[in-house]
């Protein structure tokens, strides 16, 4: 990379985290227990709006893997999830009713956030209907890998979104709120995935799953990103660039070895496709907050419509990691 491409990028940083620093005053403490982070927490980091049945999943998940405290934005939730949270001794609390779409879909609020409360923190970056999977995570806690990151002098840990769906309609079976979703929704697409690299930030484009097969099957190229890099060991002059996709400084996205080898990877578990999918898909159509004027959004809304049902025959039931490493989804590297 030449020294005008890196200078380039030094300032997109600066100027991402200057928008973060004028960004913090959209946000509105509820409750603030920063003051109970130690020097060793592990940090979750979420935005969301109106997913009050998943959060009680979604706490013990992480608190089950070793998550110590949680920061989250409410973007204006009126479901009764702020008021949830705001009574879980482990969360820290802002809402806004600023716009979702220019806070750059919530990074700007988070990349804030992390700034000011994840410096010197292994943060992870996730929305409430992610869940993170990494090598030996039914044996061994998140310290575990966060320990083995510090000693191999790792800083970054990427995890790739892997859309799990239910065998039928999404709206056969309710949720139920604290429910794991993956009793409903288990199955999950084993190969159909593409990859490219993006020489401007040196991140890895994952493209494919059971979106890019039924909602975008006549235009795969805007299929959403399935790359992400959530698990950071956080410094206040980071900053991600779009959702959790990349991040600069530019070294943090190379989470993947060039010389022949494996690093090792996680997945994240989406779980998105529950009978709360037509709603939301709903809802977001009517707000106009995502990317790209909702064309994401506006593709399941149409779908939706027609019941459609994401198993098909190359469909693959979710067992556990090694399962998923043994499909080449992730890898445990040369974590023993």
């Amino acid at each position: 990379m030449s020294f005008l491409s890196r200078y380039m990028l030094r300032l997109a940083r600066k100027r991402w985290r200057i928008r973060a620093f004028r960004k913090r005053r959209e946000l509105r403490p509820v409750i603030d227990r920063t003051d109970l982070i130690k020097g060793d927490h592990i940090l979750v980091f979420t935005t969301f709006r109106n997913e009050r049945v998943r959060l009680p999943f979604f706490l013990k998940y992480y608190r089950d893997l070793g998550v110590n405290h949680f920061l989250m934005v409410d973007n204006d939730s009126d479901d009764g999830g702020a008021e949830y949270l705001a009574e879980q001794p482990d969360v820290s609390l802002w809402t806004t009713p600023a716009s979702y779409k220019r806070s750059r879909f919530g990074v700007d609020w988070l990349n804030w956030l992390q700034m000011r409360h994840g410096h010197g923190h292994w943060c992870l970056v996730v929305d409430p209907d992610e869940f993170f999977v990494y090598p030996f995570c039914d044996t061994r806690p998140l310290r575990a890998l966060t320990d083995w990151l510090d000693a191999s002098s790792i800083k970054s840990f990427s995890a790739m979104l892997l859309d799990m769906y239910p065998k039928g309609p999404f709206d056969v079976t309710p949720y139920r709120e604290g429910q794991d979703p993956f009793e409903i929704a288990p199955w999950f697409d084993s190969g159909n995935y593409v990859i490219s690299r993006n020489h401007k930030y040196g991140n890895l484009w994952i493209q494919g799953g059971p979106r890019m097969r039924m909602f975008f099957a006549d235009a795969p190229e805007r299929a959403p990103a399935l790359n992400k890099i959530p698990l950071v060991k956080w410094h206040r002059d980071y900053a991600y660039v779009s959702s959790t996709h990349m991040l600069l400084p530019r070294g943090l996205n190379q989470v993947y070895d060039e010389w022949g080898g494996e690093k090792a990877s996680g997945v994240l578990l989406h779980a998105k496709f529950l009978d709360t999918f037509a709603r939301k898909a709903e809802e977001e159509m009517e707000r106009k907050q995502h990317y790209a004027n909702s064309h994401e959004y506006r593709a399941y809304r149409l779908a939706v419509s027609k019941e459609p049902d994401l198993w098909c025959k190359w469909s693959e039931k979710y067992i556990n990691w090694r399962q998923l490493e043994i499909l080449g989804l992730m890898s445990k590297g040369n974590w023993a």
